[in-house]
């Protein structure tokens, strides 16, 4: 179900409505307690909706709850209609409901969580990380310009972090002799001078590991999209696109998005973390101040004990 697009939903059109049609029945069939909703709202707000109608004695939980406060903001009267309790991920999201006079509770963050568990290792001056994300679309439109940025580095070796699910195959065409590639992306990390990241998780990902680092994304007609800057408190809700810079409420790290993801603009602020110090060392205090505001909650744990003690 992981499509992106209208096309592609369009596409796989046969594949959405067999699922919703799977779901609803097992929804009739179960009966169940709770309806525990994570992430996903394009399909999970209209299961909800549908249980709301047929299982009025279901409570629903929304456990990672849409980013209503980037984008859609119209969604959060539906999720607060239709949600008996949600559990949210990032600290900020609580006042956001309140502003609309709903409730959401921060249950603490997974992904804080998870890298809280992960072996320390030492860092290893030299090592440039490249994350060029997760899907094959992105990784072919952000690496070839985020390796080039690195290859200008000479004195740095590069290593690429695979994603699960993609083939090692995959990425050969980009690489050259010089390049290593790795599935061991949370040491590569901690252990690089610097990292060049694509825009997502992986961002808070790279921070919470304390490696200083430049954002990049791609899409579709950059220089058109270029104006979205200026545009952009009539299309978004948020200033900044990275999760860092917005948990933080302030540019921690360099976004180069759309018309600015140029391999000139990825050298100069690659270059930046490399060589000023008090430039690094800023940004890691910051990393540090993200650490506190995440805090080190068991997140789903934390969701499941809600769950339970409501039923």
């Amino acid at each position: 179900m992981a499509f992106m697009g209208f096309v592609a939903v369009i596409r796989h059109w046969k594949d959405v409505r067999d699922n919703f049609r799977i779901t609803r029945q097992a929804l009739l069939d179960e009966k169940p307690d709770a309806l525990i909703l994570i992430d996903y709202p394009s399909f999970n707000l209209q299961i909800a909706s549908f249980c709301k109608r047929h299982l009025p004695n279901t409570k629903i939980y929304y456990y990672i709850p849409p980013k209503v406060w980037a984008w859609k903001r119209r969604r959060i009267h539906m999720i607060a209609r239709l949600c008996d309790e949600v559990l949210g991920i990032f600290p900020f999201e609580p006042a956001f409901y309140a502003k609309y006079g709903y409730t959401c509770r921060y249950v603490g963050n997974p992904t804080a969580e998870e890298l809280s568990r992960v072996p320390r290792v030492p860092r290893s001056p030299g090592i440039l990380a490249i994350l060029p994300g997760s899907r094959p679309s992105e990784i072919s439109h952000c690496l070839p310009k985020m390796l080039e940025a690195a290859r200008r580095f000479p004195d740095y070796a590069i290593t690429v972090c695979a994603a699960p699910g993609i083939s090692d195959d995959f990425y050969s065409p980009y690489l050259n002799a010089r390049d290593t590639l790795t599935r061991d992306t949370y040491a590569t990390v901690q252990s690089a001078s610097a990292a060049i990241v694509n825009s997502g998780t992986a961002t808070l990902e790279t921070a919470l590991l304390g490696c200083p680092q430049v954002a990049v994304y791609h899409l579709a007609c950059a220089q058109l999209l270029g104006m979205i800057r200026w545009a952009q408190p009539l299309v978004f809700s948020i200033k900044y696109f990275t999760l860092v810079n917005i948990i933080e409420g302030k540019e921690v790290i360099k976004e180069c998005v759309a018309n600015e993801f140029t391999v000139d603009k990825i050298a100069a602020e690659l270059h930046r973390l490399l060589t000023d110090e008090a430039y690094k060392k800023e940004m890691l205090a910051s990393y540090e101040h993200l650490h506190s505001l995440l805090g080190s909650s068991a997140a789903s744990e934390t969701a499941a004990s809600i769950i339970t003690s409501r039923q």
